[in-house]
């Protein structure tokens, strides 16, 4: 293994970590506020570029091989991600449910 892959190896691992506690919390205080829904697409599209950067180094054969389990991993993190965008979605649609009945007590 190259310095390279461990590196990023160390940081896929890292944030492969965070997803799932992020995760927890957005379903534990059921609110999207304080979360940022441009920065979640930005990590999701990083993490799309990943892979298909591993998958042009599969269909080239001047470049070196890709890792797969780098690719694995960041599947894997990709799909945490996709769960908490999901969740985010849900944690806005609560909140606002949450806003109307607020105004209607009013």
């Amino acid at each position: 293994m190259q310095y390279v892959e461990i590196f990023e190896t160390i940081m896929l691992i890292c944030f492969g970590i965070s997803w799932p506690i992020n995760l927890l919390k957005s379903l534990r205080i059921r609110s999207a506020k304080g979360m940022s829904l441009s920065f979640l697409f930005l990590i999701w599209f990083g993490y799309v570029s990943g892979v298909t950067a591993k998958c042009l180094q599969l269909l080239n054969p001047s470049l070196k091989n890709p890792t797969w389990y780098l690719m694995a991993i960041y599947i894997l993190n990709l799909v945490m991600l996709t769960a908490n965008l999901v969740v985010y979605f849900r944690n806005a649609r609560l909140d606002k449910l949450e806003s109307l009945e607020q105004k209607k007590e009013m």
